[in-house]
């Protein structure tokens, strides 16, 4: 049925081109699908020295079908994944092929992350030969619900998003008939991004972790493991980026110790000492000062342009006080917004060196929306592996091929990912132009492109 489908498809397309568009179409389908065994073709040199070269041509053949084969309620399945390796009719041939490659004992997923990381740390070193770029690590951590799961090994529990946005109050209806928090099976998840403050982002790392079961760990171990081997890789290149949540006084007793370079946003609850020796909450710091400067900003979030100020001073940590901080405040200038308070070691002496750090803690964006495209696009959450290194190897796959099309927001493509725009995944509106959604647009264009060219050698083999 899947071929069938796919074949009105190729009679739809070639009723409408004539044969020039076609072999351009194809034409630039061959071009990405070189692409992807450019990126990969180091780690598959070093996987053919692990594995059987049927397995490595499976692997690849995996990649592509990932993305290809577009479901965020089946994208992991791996008999959905098998039909799309071969053909429908052979899809159990194809589910085995790839059952063998992530039972395989001859590899593990940590071989995936070692070389996520040198790409990585290639990546933070482009960044510091090229000028007005601060080379950015931004942490941050989610979970996967897997709300219907109760035997999968390594399922531990885990705050549904889901739930707190399904039990928001919404403005004419009743309260929800819950208001604590709903916890449901799930793994937890932390990850890590690269990126400059105008360059496209890098995938760093990310890990997968249980509070359950033969694999069950702490938070805390987590983040150091994943400290030490942030320390490892980029040494002190790289400005770490935080969030709220990481805000303590252990976290930060942790990074003091080594003078690793970080931004975190401080709670306004959260005390902090001043330059008198003063301990008060971090809000009070701004209590009675004007902004010593501000700035037109745009939120590319919510596509609206307001006025931001901002006020730093120098504070000390009570529990650290030899080290020297700076709090920077920077108020939104809209009703309804929170100021940011950012905590930093790094060095402020101007207005300038204080917007800096708050652009730079703006970009910790692009490490939530990395969550998103792989919880919603690449539909991580259909994982239905039961044991938790076939599971690792599967998502660690994913992951590599995010890492891939994050690749190809590099600026040297900008005239081939348009055409491949064009071609592929073609839109009109002014909604649809102006809305900031590449990554999206560009896997659905290459799963279109691919698709059609597949059907087009099968065809032309029959």
């Amino acid at each position: 049925m899947v071929v069938d489908h796919l074949k009105q498809e190729v009679f739809m397309f070639t009723t409408s081109k004539n044969a020039s568009s076609q072999a351009q179409v194809l034409s630039q389908a061959r071009f990405f699908s070189h692409r992807l065994e450019d990126f990969l073709s180091p780690f598959l040199q070093q996987l053919d020295r692990l594995l059987d070269r049927r397995l490595v041509a499976t692997f690849l053949g995996l990649c592509q079908c990932l993305i290809r084969h577009r479901s965020r309620s089946s994208g992991l399945v791996l008999s959905e994944l098998g039909g799309v390796l071969l053909s429908g009719d052979k899809a159990p041939a194809g589910t085995k092929r790839l059952s063998n490659l992530l039972r395989s004992p001859k590899w593990s997923w940590e071989v995936i992350t070692d070389y996520l990381s040198q790409g990585a740390q290639r990546y933070v070193d482009q960044l510091l030969e090229a000028e007005r770029e601060l080379p950015l690590l931004l942490w941050d951590e989610s979970v996967q619900e897997k709300t219907e799961s109760i035997k999968s090994e390594g399922l531990c529990a885990v705050r549904s998003t889901k739930a707190k946005r399904a039990l928001r109050v919404k403005p004419g209806y009743y309260d929800p008939p819950v208001k604590q928090a709903v916890h449901v099976p799930g793994f937890r998840w932390v990850g890590l991004v690269c990126c400059g403050l105008w360059a496209q982002p890098m995938l760093a790392r990310f890990q997968w972790w249980t509070s359950r079961g033969q694999h069950a760990t702490s938070l805390a171990q987590v983040r150091l493991t994943l400290l030490l081997w942030a320390r490892e890789t980029f040494g002190k290149d790289v400005l770490h980026v935080f969030d709220r949540g990481y805000a303590s006084a252990k976290w930060l007793g942790l990074l003091l110790a080594r003078t690793d370079r970080f931004l975190l946003r401080w709670p306004s609850r959260f005390k902090l000492l001043d330059i008198k020796g003063l301990l008060k909450h971090a809000y009070r710091f701004s209590v009675g000062r004007k902004a010593s400067s501000s700035k037109v900003v745009r939120d590319m979030v919510r596509n609206i342009t307001y006025r931001r100020s901002l006020v730093w001073q120098p504070c000390l940590h009570r529990d650290y006080p030899d080290c020297p901080l700076t709090l920077i405040i920077c108020r939104p200038g809209r009703k309804g917004r929170q100021p940011w308070y950012l905590l930093t070691n790094e060095e402020v002496k101007s207005d300038r060196q204080a917007w800096r750090l708050v652009f730079a803690y703006a970009r910790r964006w692009q490490v939530e929306q990395a969550f998103r495209f792989n919880k919603s696009e690449m539909g991580m959450e259909s994982c239905r592996l039961w044991f938790w290194e076939s599971r690792m190897k599967l998502l660690q796959i994913v992951t590599l091929v995010y890492a891939f099309l994050l690749s190809l927001l590099d600026k040297e493509l900008r005239q081939a990912i348009s055409d491949l725009l064009r071609q592929g995944c073609h839109r009109t509106g002014k909604r649809c132009r102006k809305t900031p959604t590449p990554l999206y647009r560009i896997r659905l264009a290459l799963a279109n492109l691919w698709n059609l060219l597949l059907l087009s050698l099968t065809q032309s083999s029959g």
